[in-house]
This record gives C-alpha cells, sequence and structure tokens, in this order.
C-alpha cells in the first residue's frame, strides 16, 4: 500500500485499534491481540497482513523482528484526525470520564470557591493535571478595556502605600510603592474615596486620562486630595499589569512519562516547559480556533527539539463570559486523548459557567 494512499476501512480499523491498545499498554501490540477484540473475527494472519501494509505505510514501526508493532507519530496524528470531528469529540468527552455531570459539578464548585480569576486559573491548571496527569496549562489575558470595580489604599511603614486595584472581571493587582512625602491614613481614605466615587465603572485607561486632565488644572494645586493624588498618580495609581496570568503544573509528570530521553534532554524539556514565553507562544499558535473549539496537535518538536514525543490538546474560553483565557493540557504522545479531550472540554464548560 503507498504512503499516500487513503486507507482502507478495514486498515483504519485495525490502525486505530493498535493505537487505543498501545495507549493502554505502552508495549508493543500483536495481531492476536487485535483478532481477540474484534466481532467479526478476522483471523490473527489477515490482520498481520494488514498491519504490515500499515508498516510499508509509516504508520506503524516494528522494534524487533519478533515483536509486535508500535504506532508512529503519523499513526497518532491519523487517530487524533479521526476524533476531531465534532461527533466524535462529545463521544470521547462523554466516555474519556465516568459520570460526566457529577465530574462537570464538583469542576464548578472547586472552582467557585476562588477569589478572584487568578486563583481559578490556578486551579484549572492543577485540576488538569490532576485529571490527566499530565502537564496543565492555564492562561487569562486581560486587555486595556477593564473596567474599575473599587480601589483600595493601604499605608505601609517607611512612606510607603499598597495600591490594590480590583476590576469588573474580578482580578485584584497589588503595588507598593515608596513615596516621596508621606500621606496619612486619613488622606489616603479620601483619595480612595474620590477614586472609587468619580470612577467606579469607568475604563481604566479612560480614568488615567481624566485624571490626567484634572490634575493639570488649576485647582488641583489648592485641592489638598488633588494634590495628594497627583502624588499617587506620578507612582502608576490605576496604571495595573497587563501581562497574561499563567500558571502551569506537573512537569514531573512528562518527566516520569519521557522515559526514553537521556539525561540532558530530559533537563532540556524540564527547562523548556518552565519558560513562560515558550508557553504562551504554544497557547497562541496552536489554538486559533474559535473560542470553545478543540485543538489537538500531535508531536510539538517544532516547539522545541525534546518535545517531539509530545501533545497538545487545548481550548480558547472566556472567563465570566469577559475576560480571555486558554487552557491545554500536554501529554506523551501516548496519552489516552479521550480522557484529555474530556478534561479540557469539561473544564472548560466549567470556567465559562462561573459568574462574572
Amino acid at each position: 500500500m503507498p504512503e499516500s494512499a487513503r486507507l482502507k476501512p478495514r486498515h483504519e480499523e485495525v490502525l486505530h485499534a493498535v493505537v487505543r491498545a498501545y495507549i493502554s499498554t505502552g508495549e508493543p501490540v500483536a495481531s492476536r491481540t487485535i483478532s481477540q477484540e474484534r466481532r467479526d473475527q478476522l483471523s490473527p494472519a489477515t490482520i498481520r497482513n494488514i498491519m504490515s501494509d500499515l508498516c510499508d505505510a509509516g504508520y506503524l514501526s516494528q522494534p524487533h523482528t519478533s515483536a509486535g508493532r508500535v504506532p508512529t507519530q503519523k499513526a497518532f496524528q491519523h487517530y487524533v484526525l479521526a476524533l476531531q470531528d465534532m461527533h466524535s469529540l462529545h463521544h470521547a468527552a462523554a466516555h474519556g470520564l465516568r459520570n460526566v455531570s457529577s465530574e462537570l459539578a464538583r469542576l464548578r464548585t472547586e472552582l467557585s470557591e476562588a477569589d478572584s480569576f487568578e486563583q481559578q486559573v490556578e486551579r484549572g491548571s492543577r485540576m488538569l493535571t490532576e485529571l490527566t496527569r499530565g502537564f496543565g496549562i492555564a492562561a487569562a489575558f486581560p486587555d486595556s478595556s477593564q473596567i474599575l470595580d473599587a480601589l483600595e489604599l493601604v499605608p505601609l511603614a517607611g512612606r510607603r502605600v499598597l495600591m490594590v486595584v480590583v476590576t469588573r472581571d474580578r482580578i485584584v493587582r497589588n503595588r507598593a510603592v515608596t513615596l516621596d512625602e508621606p500621606v496619612d491614613a486619613a488622606e489616603l481614605v479620601s483619595i480612595r474615596n474620590y477614586v472609587n466615587r468619580n470612577f467606579g465603572g469607568w475604563m481604566l485607561v479612560r480614568i488615567r486620562a481624566e485624571l490626567r486632565s484634572r490634575l493639570a488644572e488649576d485647582r488641583a494645586a489648592y485641592d489638598d486630595v488633588l494634590r495628594k493624588l497627583a502624588v499617587l498618580y506620578a507612582k502608576g495609581l490605576l496604571d495595573i499589569d497587563l501581562a497574561p496570568e499563567v500558571h502551569v503544573e506537573g512537569a514531573g509528570n512528562l518527566a516520569a512519562a519521557m522515559v526514553h530521553l537521556n539525561e540532558e534532554r530530559l533537563r532540556d524539556l524540564v527547562r523548556a516547559l518552565e519558560e513562560k514565553k515558550r508557553i504562551l507562544e504554544m497557547l497562541d499558535r496552536f489554538l486559533e480556533q474559535p473560542a470553545g473549539e478543540i485543538a489537538i496537535r500531535v508531536g510539538l518538536g517544532d516547539a522545541h527539539p525534546s518535545m517531539a514525543g509530545l501533545s497538545f490538546i487545548g481550548t480558547s474560553l472566556s472567563l465570566g463570559g469577559a475576560l480571555p483565557a486558554k487552557i491545554a493540557v500536554i501529554g506523551p504522545m501516548r496519552m489516552n486523548y479521550a480522557k484529555a479531550i474530556a478534561a479540557v472540554m469539561n473544564l472548560g464548560e466549567a470556567l465559562r459557567s462561573l459568574p462574572a
């Protein structure tokens, strides 16, 4: 069978059976194993011939002459393409985790106990790791359209002030600054009240523009609240960090699964997984689909050479219906795709359903 030829239905069935068996055991798959699982009771000899054809086409390899066959990256890619049909994805999700409705309820309950979206993102990465035994990734992407919910100013020792900004999407940002002149607690209360009363519900970028205008007026020179406010404005009041919130967990799981890597390449893999910039690049590159759709990528060698034997499953969503976010799991190519798809789909649904 030429490598470019389309697989016949029976060849495809056997190929997928070999992939599933290899995912389950991690051992080379024998023709007799596949024969025993089939209802039509194809003989081991017939299945052996089919597996030989699949070897010739690059879908299977044979580590030893007398051993069974092992799926290649091409085989996993073919298997995943079959799953990426929407009906198959929902079928995989329904069977990937037992009692899906109760699992979804559990995820929603645990996520709802988080005090902020940062905590929800952190718990999301941990949940993916727990559900899949892989490497869980969760990231949120705040933007400049964030709306002020409340400002809090806390006096600290040594003319320092803690500025706490809470936005409508429940993101909390803290910044401690040192002032050139002292500001007492009562003055901080007045400044806080002024900002919350005048600008609560405004977009942050609009607030800073309006404050800039007001502070430029002559009255700012003799209005004590505005004069003190100008000091905090100069220190970055409401100029919050809009960097993505990224949490990852489970690098040790991948290190344990990639036993075929030598010590140097294993160190390279762990270092690559710890690079926030690389993780964000993968999320941006592999999650181009519309929000809610599942993306599956087999073989990540083009992201980093040490990741050649890994696969990626993820989706984009909106936390609380507003804040853009992405979740993903990375696992060995021999991962349980049905279970990983279920974990990503169910966690995504749980995160989307949280109140704003």
